[in-house]
């Protein structure tokens, strides 16, 4: 999909959260995480970490 984008030289890194204990150790707050320059750009203050799937406010409600 990077290339379609015309990203090609974009590199990513795919990681699999162990357990709990790692997710704490890392600040993971929920599933799938995009990291920015190492930065969650959509992780929400106060969010505990843990091995969760997220969910997104949408116009029509928690999806």
């Amino acid at each position: 999909m990077l290339d379609e984008l015309g990203l090609h030289d974009t590199m990513f890194t795919i990681r699999t959260m162990a357990d709990q204990a790692e997710a704490e150790r890392l600040g993971f707050t929920g599933s799938p995480a995009i990291l920015v320059d190492g930065q969650d750009p959509f992780t929400e203050p106060g969010r505990v970490a843990g091995l969760t799937c997220r969910v997104y406010r949408t116009p029509d409600g928690l999806a």
